[in-house]
């Protein structure tokens, strides 16, 4: 590979091996209702569906910023915690810590050896992150959709559940993929991998501002309802959440210019397994005195069950453990092939 080869690479035969899914969260704090639609509630889905799933807790992106080494490592646990709460089942999804796995670290450098620095510049995220102090921030931060292109294709995925947020890192792994395939003359090595973009609230909102995502950095708790919330917390935020003086319209495009209303329909409608259509079709016309203790009710009952097994699990550390121990042996199983065939294609040497 030469710096003369073509910044965005020709078009490669198709893959030809099995579809596998992976996704992954990152492991900086309590977990939201806008994670648990956005991504634990779709694993589960994805999971049933009979292809190979592996949903790792992305540690090693988590440290891109600086983290207590303590609370990282019980981080780990929780988001662990609220995969198995969720409903995944370590017998059929692979659950394990990425820094568990060495073959991400290892992927991850050949990567950055093939990505080209007018990629990573155009990533919006490290913009957002960075804000105007770009200098101080760690190398890491800048490098991490090349680590995540690495977790992707070290288990040669098809497929990515992404929020609209991470569409443009998963187009980074596209390139990587191909400019890999292409420069070394592998045609079809790696997937070129898409993404699964579903459901009626792929993206949730904050609960005090319908133009902002939902996040565990924003300084209200008012503003997200948490994993470990219980029933009185979750109905309570629901009640308080931010509204407008108008009843629920008729049709679905009277939202358009409503957030507030436009979130909480659609976490209505993703909690309850409707569509928004469905949802308007049931509370149109009413005001939000109505809609809203209906959303609490619907909201507790499904993440009630949700938080108390989160809780058990979290008591007993050892369990998570022995969940993670085993899903990173198996993890290995898969990438530590992969990753020692690059680095015979690279010309690394080898005994």
């Amino acid at each position: 590979m030469t710096d003369q080869t073509p910044d965005v690479a020709t078009p490669v035969p198709n893959y030809d091996g099995p579809r596998r899914i992976l996704s992954g969260i990152q492991a900086s704090g309590a977990l939201h209702l806008g994670n648990y639609l956005g991504a634990l509630k779709r694993f589960v889905e994805l999971q049933d569906q009979g292809a190979p799933v592996y949903v790792f807790v992305a540690d090693m992106h988590a440290i891109t910023v600086w983290q207590d080494p303590a609370k990282l490592t019980a981080q780990t646990r929780e988001i662990a915690a609220a995969y198995l709460a969720s409903g995944l089942d370590p017998e059929k999804a692979t659950i394990f810590p990425q820094s568990a796995v060495r073959a991400h670290a290892e992927l991850a450098w050949i990567f950055n050896c093939v990505a080209r620095l007018g990629w990573l510049d155009r990533m919006t995220q490290f913009k957002e992150k960075s804000g105007k102090h770009k200098e101080r921030s760690s190398v890491g931060l800048y490098t991490y959709p090349v680590l995540q292109a690495a977790d992707i294709l070290l288990y040669k995925a098809t497929e990515v559940p992404v929020g609209e947020d991470q569409k443009q890192h998963l187009e980074l792994t596209r390139d990587i993929a191909a400019k890999f395939n292409n420069d070394f003359g592998v045609p079809g090595f790696f997937p070129v991998p898409e993404p699964i973009i579903q459901g009626p609230a792929t993206r949730v909102m904050s609960l005090r501002d319908g133009a902002a995502k939902m996040s565990k950095s924003d300084p209200s708790d008012n503003s997200r309802i948490n994993l470990t919330d219980d029933a009185d917390t979750i109905a309570s935020k629901i009640k308080k959440a931010k509204t407008d003086p108008e009843p629920l319209p008729e049709t679905l495009e009277g939202l358009n210019e409503r957030p507030e209303a436009k979130n909480l329909v659609a976490i209505y409608a993703a909690l309850a397994g409707l569509t928004r259509e469905q949802v308007i079709a049931q509370f149109g016309g009413q005001g939000f005195g109505a809609f809203k203790p209906a959303l609490a009710d619907l909201a507790v009952s499904s993440l009630a069950p949700v938080t108390a097994e989160m809780r058990r699990l979290i008591d007993d550390p050892a369990e998570i453990d022995r969940v993670l121990k085993a899903g990173a042996e198996r993890a290995a199983e898969v990438a530590d092939p992969v990753v020692d065939e690059v680095k015979k294609i690279v010309g690394f040497w080898r005994a």
